[in-house]
């Protein structure tokens, strides 16, 4: 509730407000499990959504989103009321303006961050690298910067470790030494992280900051509540998002001094999970963020079971607290017990110690900040009621709030830009299709290769072959030419057996033969000389006897030579 523009925590002897303008010195919340802690906490980030003020909160257990409905006034409701002092015409339940959030997308609108805005630093510490490690890491973001590959999804991430893990020959000398050892090592912790739900938290569209700033048309600010039920089973997520977060709202957000309230509220309820277990590089982010986001406008507020929860770096910077009931059943309680009282202003009406041992659900010790900066004195007072209902929201009802609201279509679906994965796919398939153009060519070189050796061992097979035939032939030919050899020796030696000459003529024959041959020859030479001798005298007269004496001779010797030729030399 505002009253006087002033956020009404409680009352006791005296009302007890949380000032705004010194709602951004950051705060803690603290008591054992059912005294009223989650109620306090809507108490305040009511009142500062009615002054204007984002809140965002991260819910663990699913009830605060309660607040996205209005209370009622009931008898609890009023006797509260009247403890307080709050006339009950000035109680007004109200719904608030609440936008659901998750990283997984399943109780809220999407939450993704890119690879890029998490930073090689911020991961390898989270991911609990070696120096070794982180410095492969580094080279990895930084080659993916050179070339122009964007880092923005895990499988980017994942691609760009095994680009470098398969080119690191090629590093050595331009960003040094990549050992397959660190590349092994980062892609197993990569493993736990993927399995925890980095694949759906990082990517795109990536969350802007400032849409956790809005307020609605009444002026209200939205009461941002973040999903933390699956999360904060998944630490490693948990941290990353966190660490993110803050990381963002610091670098992001400009110094504005002290202003007349917060430009953002920060709860985080159950932030012993927050702490325990927690990697270093998230409690140096954590402490460093709370020291120093003050001046940028935001406060922090933490919600949890024991002061002794919180680091005392951070637990320092907590100056507005509300301490709801402590159980001290053994001597560890009972020391924290001594401890946070003892971080209270004291109050001469009671004993610190005693009242926070004795305060009931509902009840409260307070010191909130006072107007000059200084912290008040210890009040034991009544928590107010919240305005706003105390049923947490069914999951249909969440799912429909979810739908409604006008940022869910800008954030509901991931987009899958072209970046590193598949630039690096698309240049491994260029060179799988070199490759295997290269196969191609190479094996239609081989087959090639194969042909012409097998037409060359064809041809010296029908080469060998032929020369085997020839060789074969020219044997059968000569065997032949002895064949008839040997027989025409038989013939010539049966011929002379027989009385025969080599032409197998009988003497008989071979008598005839040489009187027809003397007779014909005779004939021919008489018969060429007279014709020759006619012609030379028709040629050259009866004068030339000389001429026609050659004539004569000439052609009586042609015409002997012509029988002979027709006889044979025999």
């Amino acid at each position: 509730m505002i009253i006087d523009n002033k956020i009404l925590v409680g009352a006791g002897d005296a009302p007890v407000y949380l000032l705004p303008e010194m709602a951004n010195r950051h705060g803690l919340i603290a008591g054992a499990t059912g005294t009223g802690k989650t109620v306090t906490m809507k108490v305040l980030a009511e009142g500062l959504s009615n002054l204007g003020v984002p809140v965002f909160m991260a819910d663990v257990k699913g009830d605060v989103s309660s607040m996205s409905l209005a209370g009622e006034k009931n008898e609890k409701i009023l006797s509260r009321l009247e403890k307080i002092g709050v006339d009950q015409e000035n109680f007004v339940p109200q719904a608030f303006p609440v936008r659901f959030w998750d990283v997984y997308g399943n109780g809220g609108i999407p939450v993704r961050a890119t690879v890029s805005d998490i930073g090689p630093m911020l991961l390898s510490r989270l991911l609990g690298l070696t120096p070794a490690q982180t410095g492969v890491l580094n080279i990895a973001f930084r080659l993916a910067d050179d070339d122009g590959l964007e880092l923005i999804d895990f499988k980017d991430l994942k691609t760009m470790l095994t680009y470098v893990g398969e080119i690191r020959g090629e590093l050595t000398n331009t960003y040094g030494n990549v050992s397959p050892q660190s590349v092994g090592a980062i892609q197993r912790a990569l493993l736990a992280f993927e399995d925890q739900g980095a694949d759906v938290f990082l990517g795109e569209p990536d969350f802007q900051i400032e849409d956790w700033f809005q307020r609605d048309e009444a002026g209200r600010g939205y009461v941002n509540i973040l999903h933390c039920a699956k999360l904060a089973q998944n630490p490693l997520l948990y941290s990353t998002f966190m660490l993110w977060m803050l990381s963002e709202l610091y670098e992001n957000l400009p110094e504005v001094g002290d202003l007349e309230k917060p430009k953002l509220a920060f709860f985080f309820d159950e932030a012993h999970m927050l702490f325990k277990d927690a990697p270093k590089a998230l409690l140096d982010k954590i402490t460093q963020v709370v020291k120093l986001i003050r001046s940028k406008g935001v406060g922090i507020y933490f919600i949890t079971q024991s002061p002794s929860d919180i680091p005392d770096e951070v637990l320092a910077q907590l100056n507005n607290r509300i301490q709801h009931a402590l159980h001290a059943y053994t001597p560890a309680e009972q020391k924290a017990v001594k401890v946070a009282a003892m971080s209270f202003r004291p109050n001469s009406a009671f004993k610190t110690e005693e009242a926070l041992s004795n305060l009931g659900t509902g009840e409260a010790l307070v010191s909130m900040l006072g107007e000059n900066g200084a912290p008040q004195v210890v009040e034991k007072a009544t928590i107010a009621p919240p305005q706003c209902s105390f049923t947490a929201l069914t999951g249909a009802a969440r799912a429909m709030v979810v739908c409604e609201d006008p940022l869910y279509p800008k954030y509901k679906d991931a987009v899958d830009n072209r970046s590193a994965y598949e630039i690096l796919n698309e240049i491994a398939e260029e060179a799988a299709a070199q490759i295997q153009e290269q196969e191609l060519e190479e094996a239609r070189r081989k087959q090639e290769e194969l042909q012409r050796k097998e037409a060359e061992k064809k041809a010296k097979e029908e080469a060998r072959a032929e020369a085997k035939a020839a060789r074969e032939w020219e044997q059968e030919r000569k065997r032949l030419e002895r064949e008839a050899r040997e027989m025409e020796k038989e013939r010539q030696a049966q011929y002379k057996a027989e009385g025969r000459d080599k032409y197998g003529r009988t003497k008989l024959q071979q008598s005839l033969e040489r009187a027809a041959k003397r007779t014909v020859k005779s004939q021919a030479r008489s018969v060429g000389r007279n014709t020759a001798k006619r012609i030379a005298r028709g040629l050259l007269g009866n004068s030339n006897k000389t001429a026609e004496r050659l004539a004569g001779n000439f052609a009586s010797s042609v015409m002997g030579d012509l029988v002979d030729s027709c006889f044979g030399r025999r």
